[in-house]
């Protein structure tokens, strides 16, 4: 009888601590999550900073593409303001596909692809734009981890117990996005 209580004792201590290791992880990876998603939306907020420019340099030039350039700055607006996660991911989508209209624009204007500033804007962009793919590489990273932790057995129970539910990927949604994109100089 001794032995059988010593037994029960043991697995019931092997259970709890499994269920704290486990929540802990839970807790690690929403928070390498959220962390993730901070250092994305640093890079996004830094082109969004960086639009405006390039508008007004554009804007010298093309005076008569007003109504796209201000398709861009609300799409920027737009992402700007979105306060989910799911929100901002699904507005950035779309201001990432209209900045492409930007410089369709300037292809049509040799003065503009020569002027000094818009090309120093153009490579502060992409520079930019290599920095939030890199975040994003990471962000969907940790979030297929805790994704997974929250669908795989047996941490699947505690995350319905806990409420923990699947973070959403930053995915291209938009058929543009998966084009080629083609920049001349």
């Amino acid at each position: 009888m001794q032995i059988a209580l010593i037994v029960i004792g043991i697995v019931l201590v092997i259970a709890v601590i499994w269920l704290i290791s486990s929540y802990n992880k839970f807790i690690k990876m929403g928070n390498k999550v959220e962390e993730a998603f901070s250092t994305m939306d640093v890079f996004l907020k830094k082109r969004y900073d960086l639009i405006p420019n390039l508008v007004e340099t554009i804007k010298g030039y093309a005076k008569h593409e007003s109504q796209t350039l201000e398709k861009v700055i609300a799409a920027r607006s737009s992402a700007m303001n979105a306060t989910s996660m799911d929100e901002k991911i699904k507005c950035e989508q779309k201001f990432q596909s209209m900045i492409g209209s930007l410089f369709a624009i300037s292809e049509q204007y040799p003065q503009l692809k020569a002027n000094e500033n818009f090309m120093s804007l153009q490579a502060d962009l992409k520079s930019i734009e290599d920095d939030i793919a890199n975040a994003r590489k990471y962000y969907n990273a940790v979030c297929l981890k805790f994704n997974n932790l929250v669908m795989m057995f047996p941490t699947n129970i505690l995350a319905g117990i806990f409420h923990f539910t699947k973070k959403p990927m930053y995915e291209v949604n938009d058929a543009s996005q998966r084009e080629n994109v083609n920049v001349q100089f």
